[in-house]
């Protein structure tokens, strides 16, 4: 099956994470996500519903086929808990392709998404990217941190449906 080669290939193991390629039977776990007002509400577009969620696991599973890289489930290696997605996607505005990240609300304050973006970001990196930028609203410090403490920087802005939204970068590193 193509989707299990590809995540034997595009794993990614950290000290406490594991980030597989996001596969169908990930689908249950990402429309519960996806759905949750804690969890993806600070998201560009908000909550989804399953529909829109199993659209864009589609879209996520052809994106890694053409690009080598995408969105990954983050699960805690102890104990095989699901807590979350990361990736890398290209944005539909242009801005390039972009770092993201959404994790439980029970995972806040634990390190899990500065470690799962940071591995993700290396991935790029290591797959020739040069740039890989992130967007958070300005009231989501939150994700504004975790672009920050992983060594992005603010770089731009623009507006939102009327919120302003920052936009962070990070450039691969020289000779690598």
């Amino acid at each position: 099956m193509v989707v299990s080669r590809l995540a034997e290939g595009n794993g990614i193991t950290t000290p406490r994470l594991s980030l597989r390629p996001v596969a169908p039977e990930n689908l249950p776990d990402l429309i519960a996500l996806k759905g949750d007002e804690a969890a993806f509400g600070l998201m560009l577009h908000g909550t989804r519903t399953p529909e829109r969620a199993r659209e864009e696991l589609e879209d996520d599973m052809e994106f890694w086929l053409v690009r080598g890289y995408g969105s990954w489930a983050v699960y805690e290696r102890e104990t095989g808990q699901f807590l979350g997605i990361t990736g890398l996607m290209e944005r539909p505005d242009g801005r390039g392709i972009a770092l993201r990240y959404a994790l439980w609300p029970s995972c806040r304050g634990k390190g899990f998404a500065r470690e799962a973006a940071r591995a993700a970001l290396a991935f790029g990196f290591r797959r020739g990217l040069a740039r890989i930028i992130a967007v958070a609203w300005e009231a989501n410090q939150a994700s504004r941190d975790v672009a920050c403490d992983i060594g992005m920087r603010e770089c731009d802005e623009f507006q939102h449906r009327g919120r302003r939204m920052l936009v962070f970068e990070a450039l691969a590193p020289a000779g690598g």
